[in-house]
C-alpha cells in the first residue's frame, strides 16, 4: 500500500466514524423525543425536563461537529470540536448532578452509583478539555 492509499483509507475510516457518530446521536434524539420518549424510563423523574435542553444541546453539538468533520477534519479543528462538545457534555453532567432527576425507589445503591458515574464523567470531561486544548495549541503552532 502506498502512502497516498494509506492516507485515503485512513480518511475514509474517519469519515465512516463521523457518519456513525451522527447516526447514533440522531437516534438518541429520536428515542428521547419521539419513541418511546424519555418519560417512559422508569427511573427518570419529571425534573429531567430541567436538564433535557442540555442533553439535546450535547447531542446536536456532536451532530454538527461531525457534519463539519465530514467536509474537513484537520487536527486543529477536531481538537477545537472536541473542546466544544466536551464542554457542553460537562455542563450537562454538572447540571444533572445538581438536579439529579433520578428516582430509584428504596435502593440505597443506585443513587450512589449514578452520582459516582456523574463525577467520573465530570472529571473525565475536565481532563478531556485540557488535553484537547493542548492538542489545539500544538496543532495551531505546527501550522
Amino acid at each position: 500500500m502506498t502512502t497516498t492509499e494509506t492516507k485515503q483509507s485512513t480518511t475514509a475510516g474517519r469519515r465512516v466514524g463521523y457518519v456513525i457518530g451522527i447516526a447514533i446521536n440522531a437516534a438518541f434524539l429520536w428515542l428521547i423525543h419521539i419513541w418511546p420518549g424519555w418519560d417512559v424510563v422508569p427511573f427518570l423523574t419529571a425534573d429531567f425536563e430541567i436538564v433535557l435542553w442540555l442533553v439535546d444541546l450535547s447531542l446536536v453539538a456532536s451532530i454538527a461537529v461531525n457534519l463539519v468533520y465530514l467536509v474537513r477534519d484537520p487536527r486543529w479543528l477536531t481538537a477545537a470540536g472536541a473542546v466544544v462538545t466536551t464542554a457542553v457534555g460537562l455542563a450537562g453532567a454538572v447540571r444533572m448532578l445538581q438536579v439529579f432527576p433520578f428516582d430509584f425507589g428504596d435502593s440505597d445503591v443506585w443513587p450512589v452509583v449514578f452520582r459516582v458515574l456523574l463525577w467520573v464523567g465530570i472529571v473525565g470531561s475536565i481532563i478531556g478539555i485540557l488535553t484537547n486544548l493542548v492538542s489545539l495549541v500544538r496543532a495551531l503552532g505546527a501550522r
